[in-house]
């Protein structure tokens, strides 16, 4: 197994390299040293520790190289991810790679027993089902699972690298393909979150006519027809947030990704566009809460995605943004009034004029008392709660005074509480 003649897949996994060459040392028949042993522990170590915390059990080697495999962005998986099994000369290539990976998958330890001292069963079949991990949802830990567990069934390479790139086309590749939702961290850098929300759209309660605007400007996104960026204004406690949150859960399975960024970080923002305009995936852009004081002036790189940059905004990008006010730079009188300002009218514009970027707005405004109440019923009948239809609105009523007034983060705040209480 010469993992040097690798072309698509090379990369820094250590252990794998390691463990490798002292496969390869022992079946050449060459002595193994105290310093060699050390790495075999330290590998071994390496590759317990990252499945533990993938959530992995089984053959924990043959899930470190499926998970490998299903995270490595080279020109054979991004090409398999747009179309499916890549043909000619970057699938000929490719084979060589996935002849030298099927051995390397296939390794048997039982070559080490003699060398060294180790739980050979429990690294080979190890037992941790409940253990779900950290770094991966339930659901991406589980196709993984699946797709080790195909691999092992391959009668050859051929059908190895088969599977593999169905698994490109199906699922993605790398941490664009297999998460929802990410985050930004320094410089830019795109980052996974693992435990998003699951929330649905049918979780709102009420509020149809405006999911019905949102959904209606997402399937015309995924559908490749032309869309609008949105912004999602109204009232606290409305269901802005989970709208986009439950938009990103329910259209996930058409290639719908979600990326948060906070305003402070709207400098980088061109760098991320740059990460994933090539990527076959369509990508919000959510920006929560987003709103500017007037000495902010980051608004200003936004305003230049959305519209009037020199470079055109991808296709596969919308921005997705809520915010308690329809116009999100700060105005003020003063803005109308100041007799120092020569063009006073330049001066409103200019804050006005981000909002209107976003070419669908959808206002979001606090409930009626009337639907309030149906708001609390039917979160209660969900809930299980056993309390008659007087009962719990009159500790509703109590409750909205208190806290925060009628909206439905205030319904189910309360539920959560009367539920506990059961």
């Amino acid at each position: 197994m010469k993992l040097d003649r690798l072309i698509y897949y090379r990369q820094d996994h250590n252990s794998i390299y390691t463990l490798v060459d002292l496969y390869n040392r022992i079946c050449d028949g060459n002595t193994i040293d105290e310093s060699q042993e050390v790495l075999f522990y330290e590998s071994l170590s390496e590759v317990i520790s990252e499945s533990i915390s993938h959530g992995y059990y089984g053959n924990l080697w043959k899930l470190y190289i499926t998970n490998m495999l299903v995270n490595h962005e080279n020109a054979y998986s991004l090409s398999c991810e747009m179309a499916g099994d890549a043909v000619g000369s970057i699938s000929a290539t490719a084979r060589l790679d996935f002849a030298i990976i099927y051995q390397v998958f296939n390794m048997d330890f039982a070559v080490f027993k003699p060398y060294f001292d180790y739980d050979y069963d429990s690294f080979l079949c190890f037992d941790a089902r409940n253990n779900t991990g950290y770094k991966f949802s339930k659901r991406i830990r589980d196709c993984i699972l699946n797709l080790a567990k195909e691999l092992s069934g391959a009668k050859d390479a051929d059908e190895f690298q088969q599977l593999v790139a169905g698994f490109y086309k199906s699922f993605g590749v790398g941490k664009l393909g297999l998460h929802k939702a990410f985050r930004i961290e320094e410089g830019g850098q795109i980052v996974p979150v693992s435990n998003i929300a699951h929330v649905k759209l049918s979780d709102l309660v009420g509020y149809d006519i405006q999911k019905k605007q949102l959904t209606d400007n997402t399937e015309n996104f995924l559908a490749g027809k032309k869309a609008n960026n949105c912004l999602l204004f109204g009232d606290a406690g409305t269901g802005k947030s989970t709208s986009v949150k439950a938009i990103c859960n329910e259209y996930y399975d058409r290639g719908l990704r979600l990326i948060e960024v906070y305003k402070h970080q709207l400098k980088d923002i061109h760098h991320v566009i740059a990460q994933i305009k090539s990527r076959k995936y369509k990508f919000i852009i959510y920006m929560d809460d987003l709103s500017f004081e007037e000495f902010e002036t980051e608004y200003k790189y936004l305003k230049a995605v959305i519209e009037g940059g020199l470079e055109k905004k991808p296709d596969n990008v919308l921005i997705y943004a809520t915010s308690n006010r329809r116009h999100l730079i700060k105005e003020s009188f003063k803005d109308k009034q100041d007799m120092d300002d020569l063009h006073k009218n330049d001066t409103v514009q200019e804050k006005l004029s981000l909002a209107y970027r976003f070419g669908v707005t959808i206002y979001f405004g606090s409930p009626s008392k009337k639907e309030f109440q149906d708001i609390i019923l039917e979160l209660r009948d969900r809930t299980g709660i056993t309390l008659s239809d007087d009962e719990i609105l009159a500790e509703a009523n109590k409750w909205e005074i208190s806290h925060g007034g009628l909206s439905g983060r205030c319904a189910q705040q309360f539920i959560d509480y009367i539920a506990g209480q059961q």
